[in-house]
């Protein structure tokens, strides 16, 4: 059998429940959901799709991300920076030292990928 080489993404199923790691409630009561839908044979990509409800996390990053939102708004603020609205059909990245706040406004869909150091 060979290798897949293309996988596209169908609907979310199954995503885990629970707040990521370094993402830490600062105000209102957000809750999220993580579907990783594909990891890389070595571990050190993975992508899927992310949905969180409003409120604001404190999050602090170890691994690089690129974010493309399919619903919702956010306002990320840097520690320190200052703040960049994004809602959907909105690409960025978050750079592995981010530190700051999401203010989540509205229900939020992306789709993520992660690479990790």
């Amino acid at each position: 059998m060979s290798k897949q080489t293309i996988l596209k993404f169908g609907a979310v199923e199954h995503a885990e429940g629970g707040d990521l790691p370094g993402w830490i409630v600062v105000a209102g009561h957000p809750t999220m959901q993580t579907a990783v839908q594909h990891t890389t044979e070595d571990g050190k990509v993975m992508s899927g799709t992310w949905r969180a409800s409003p409120g604001t996390y404190h999050a602090t990053y170890t691994d690089y991300e690129f974010v493309h939102m399919i619903a919702g708004r956010i306002i990320i603020t840097p520690d320190g920076g200052e703040p960049v609205e994004v809602g959907p059909g909105d690409a960025f990245v978050v750079e592995a030292d981010f530190k700051g706040t999401w203010q989540i406004l509205e229900p939020v869909t992306k789709h993520f990928v992660v690479v990790t150091g």
